[in-house]
């Protein structure tokens, strides 16, 4: 009997794109899939031509090998394949085992060749693994909507043989486009665009604003959770908690009303771009969708982004509520967004905020506050968490 020989192949899209810049990114997609699959068993993983091969010999838990890979960013798909010599009598040995048992209505074979000079083309392998199929099978054969897509991909040393395919979520890396500074709030917003980020091979440092003695600690847990979450698309991260409440206090003092929120966020880009700067991160990132709420005018944002240096990075600007919130859905932080808490934004808010505030407005209320002070206290004040996925003695899923 064949022994089945289990590997994951996996492929990249994007990453294929890069041309001089290729190795840097493969690099990174090697090192986040080894960290993906740190506690679930024995994984080798080998670069070959256009895909990542993770030998799974002897590994406890295959689908779940498979799963971990399929949260990788800059993977496009991932099967469980089995390994086979490339030779056409070796493919359908192992072809006979993997079909033990098995029943579908419709199949149809997607073989592939990675080098041109294997003497059967991938039409004739299609039709001589097709009709070995057809001999055993009592089944037909659909080449548009088959139930079972056999794929078999032929490469010079080896073949190897999957029953089915899990789409990857794409993008690059994380890690192979540097590192930025997300503003996280507790909301259903900052947590999307963090991801987004993510899925563009950033690594994201997180910084949260709460006003703790002020309000409950409530929203320092919600964001706990949400980076932990998160953390399971990067592997490591790490939390900024900055107390804000005294400060937010201090320009109710000498802000009036419908300004505040633009102070507020104006001293929030600041507070984050000096911890971003001791960190080394070249860009900050808010979950601003255009027009969403008060703050998020063209006019307001105009006047915060002027408080920050560094480049701010909206990748939600575009995006509808419900767009945002299907993805926050999808990714597993809706439910923790949803979660009530005392958010820094609800203390000393006011009921009608500016929608269109000017520079020459905001700068008068900023000449009565003592800005480096305030940037030092929430920057100095701010104390730091770190998260790491797998946790330790986490279970594998």
């Amino acid at each position: 009997m064949v022994r089945l020989r289990p590997v994951l192949v996996v492929h990249y899209h994007e990453i294929s794109l890069k041309r001089g810049n290729r190795p840097l990114f493969l690099r990174h997609l090697r090192r986040n899939v080894e960290h993906a699959l740190a506690d679930t068993g024995p994984a080798a993983i080998e670069q070959l031509s256009g895909r990542v091969l993770v030998d799974l010999e002897g590994h406890p838990a295959p689908e779940a090998a498979r799963d971990r890979v399929a949260r990788v960013f800059g993977v496009a798909s991932v099967t469980i394949a089995y390994r086979t010599p490339s030779t056409l009598d070796a493919m359908k040995a192992l072809l006979e085992r993997l079909l033990e048992g098995r029943s579908f209505p419709s199949f149809r074979i997607s073989a592939r060749r990675a080098f041109k000079t294997y003497p059967m083309t991938s039409v004739e392998l299609n039709r001589a693994l097709g009709a070995f199929v057809l001999e055993r099978v009592r089944t037909r054969v659909d080449l548009e909507h088959a139930e079972q897509d056999i794929h078999v991909e032929v490469l010079p040393a080896e073949t190897y043989i999957s029953l089915g395919r899990t789409e990857g979520p794409g993008g690059l890396p994380v890690g192979a486009s540097g590192t930025v500074a997300a503003l996280l709030s507790g909301g259903i917003d900052s947590p999307v665009a963090a991801w987004r980020m993510m899925k563009r091979g950033c690594r994201v440092l997180f910084v949260h604003f709460h006003s703790v003695p002020y309000l409950p600690a409530t929203s320092q847990a919600k964001a706990r959770a949400l980076v932990e979450r998160l953390t399971s698309w990067q592997y490591a991260s790490r939390l900024h908690l900055v107390p804000f409440g005294e400060i937010q206090r201090e320009v109710v003092l000498g802000a009036p009303p419908p300004l505040r929120v633009v102070v507020y966020r104006r001293l929030m880009l600041r507070i984050a771009q000096e911890l971003a700067r001791r960190a080394g991160v070249l860009a900050l990132v808010t979950g601003e969708s255009l027009g969403q709420v008060a703050s998020q005018t063209l006019e307001n944002i105009a006047c915060i982004d002027e408080a920050a240096s560094l480049p701010v990075l909206r990748p939600l600007i575009g995006m509808d509520k419900l767009e945002i919130t299907a993805t926050a859905q999808e990714i597993g932080t809706f439910e923790i967004s949803i979660e009530p808490d005392a958010d820094c934004c609800t203390l000393f808010t006011p009921r009608h905020p500016a929608t269109r505030a000017t520079l020459d407005e905001i700068r008068t209320v900023e000449r009565a506050l003592d800005l480096e002070r305030l940037i030092a206290a929430g920057a100095d004040g701010a104390t730091l968490e770190a998260f790491v996925f797998p946790a330790a003695g986490a279970a594998v899923s």
